[in-house]
């Protein structure tokens, strides 16, 4: 009876452990598999999905080296895109403008810690990279956030959801605004 009791236990434990474990094993592959298309990407060219049945294509990679950040980011703001990575959101108005946006709570979590003045690095999938350097940070309402109309550099805008503590959703989000250097 105790080796039935231990054999019963042991099974009711694993029966909870595998699903908790496999959400944070699927998030980790995704990763991998997403720095597997980035490289391929990066070397063909052009944008390669990281899964022959994703909705998302990678276009590049975002660093800012002060805080260790090295994420890949994502074409097309969608909620897949912004589940696996920062997204990029369209910017038809101004060619000189990007916009990207990811979770407070996952991949833009550093932002707690950026920094006017930081260097941040954006590497496109065509093997360019621009640099930019933050000029400053603001928080602003969902609804009040507008794309600048006149811009005289390329500028690179990170936006999330704020305070970065919350428990829910709020209207805030905190924008980092940063000018191109090279």
């Amino acid at each position: 009876l105790p080796q039935l009791c231990a054999a019963a236990l042991l099974c009711s434990g694993a029966a909870l452990a595998i699903p908790a474990a496999w959400m944070p094993a699927k998030a980790a592959l995704a990763q991998l598999l997403l720095e597997h298309s980035f490289e391929t990407s990066l070397a063909a060219g052009t944008s390669a999905k990281p899964w022959p049945w994703a909705d998302i294509t990678t276009m590049g990679r975002l660093t800012v080296d002060r805080l260790g950040v090295s994420d890949i980011v994502l074409a097309g703001a969608s909620g897949e895109a912004m589940a696996f990575g920062p997204a990029e959101f369209p910017t038809r108005l101004n060619r000189r403008l990007t916009l990207l946006a990811a979770h407070r709570d996952s991949h833009f979590a550093w932002m707690r810690n950026l920094e006017e003045g930081d260097i941040v690095s954006l590497q496109r999938i065509d093997g360019s990279t621009a640099r930019y350097r933050v000029t400053h940070m603001q928080t602003v309402k969902w609804d009040r956030f507008a794309q600048p109309a006149q811009l005289h550099r390329e500028t690179l805008l990170l936006a999330t959801c704020y305070p970065f503590d919350a428990g829910k959703r709020g209207p805030l989000r905190r924008v980092a605004i940063a000018q191109r250097i090279a």
